[in-house]
């Protein structure tokens, strides 16, 4: 083994993850396994780096068909709200089907999110998979009261989904979404142990539980099907910590973006787990402590809000709109610059055995 090959590979997977193990070796083995993977990524368009042209009417759902397309990625995962009045909630049978005929000109996958485990949006949500022709969901509960009595709603509501993804041929995939932790998760998948139900692993909605990134995503990891990849600015509070959403890959990004990729994308035995990497650039969106570092056994979780980011501090709507473009750009960028770098160090892995 090359020793500075091995030195970029560690240098890459420590970067702001000193705290969470050394870096394993990059054999032969793990080479080709790791190129293999590289072959199978599937990268996902997000609405969310371009929320405020979406509600503002200048960005519509088809044209983030259109954004996946240019940057090549293999599909878009959109919130069935994204977009207000243009939004898939609001479409007609015919402007959906006009929104499925260009996804599928285009051969890009849709996903579709929504926050909620509710009976009533779970419905409506299955609705539009069903006259898009979507198979994958993304739910996240919001409920308030005492966490064993939040986990009880939840893990009704998780049996409910479990018989229409049986009945209607779908996945539902549960996000960690600043509220529960990494382990509640799995004990509720786990209870489960349904086929068709799974979780997404969001790069930084740990911190709010109070957990960190990789020790979050270790916990989860036999359950994640997809993920959301974001930057984020730590924020301690009380006893706790929130997050700010940053450029991905910036100084400011407080996450180990290459680790947790590099471990996202080697789940799975013979066959990637990780069905769809999504990019969801998050400049700017604030987000408050959820969990404190002394909390009571059965702690009190409140109700939140669905995500939002309003207009920065000195920002006009026009600025806004403009840089959301270049944010989302920025991250195609971004993570197709370390998944580069990956296929590199494992390239000159290979033709340094070859060669020795």
């Amino acid at each position: 083994m090359n020793n500075k090959i091995q030195e970029r590979f560690n240098a890459l997977l420590s970067h702001k993850a000193a705290e969470d193990g050394t870096p394993p070796l990059l054999t032969e083995a793990l080479a080709r396994q790791l190129l293999d993977r590289l072959g199978q990524v599937r990268l996902f368009a997000h609405a969310y780096p371009l929320l405020t042209n979406l509600t503002h009417g200048r960005v519509k759902p088809a044209d983030l068909l259109d954004f996946a397309y240019r940057h090549e990625l293999q599909g878009l995962s959109l919130h069935l709200l994204d977009g207000e009045e243009n939004s898939l909630s609001q479409m007609t049978p015919a402007q959906l089907q006009a929104f499925a005929d260009k996804a599928n000109a285009l051969a890009l996958d849709v996903h579709l999110e929504i926050s909620s485990t509710r009976k009533k949006d779970v419905d409506q949500v299955i609705a539009i998979a069903k006259a898009l022709g979507v198979r994958n969901i993304r739910v996240y509960s919001r409920y308030e009261g005492a966490l064993s009595r939040v986990m009880d709603m939840i893990e009704s509501d998780l049996h409910y989904l479990a018989q229409q993804a049986d009945e209607h041929d779908l996945f539902f995939d549960f996000e960690q979404h600043e509220e529960l932790k990494s382990a509640e998760i799995a004990q509720l998948l786990s209870r489960l142990n349904h086929p068709r139900l799974h979780a997404l692993f969001d790069f930084g909605n740990m911190i709010n539980a109070c957990e960190q990134p990789l020790p979050a995503l270790r916990t989860l990891a036999p359950h994640i099907r997809q993920t959301h990849l974001k930057g984020v600015r730590i924020v301690p509070e009380h006893n706790g910590f929130g997050h700010y959403g940053v450029l991905q890959g910036s100084d400011e990004d407080d996450l180990p973006s290459a680790r947790l990729l590099f471990e996202l994308l080697m789940l799975g035995d013979s066959t990637p787990q990780v069905i769809a990497f999504i990019l969801e650039q998050e400049n700017h969106y604030i987000a408050p402590a959820f969990r404190q570092t002394s909390e009571a056994a059965d702690p009190f979780i409140a109700y939140r809000e669905m995500s939002d980011t309003p207009l920065p501090d000195g920002y006009s709507l026009e600025r806004m709109l403009a840089d959301e473009h270049r944010w989302a750009n920025n991250q195609v960028a971004y993570v197709r610059g370390l998944l580069a770098e990956f296929r590199t160090l494992a390239e000159l892995t290979l033709d340094n055995h070859e060669n020795a």
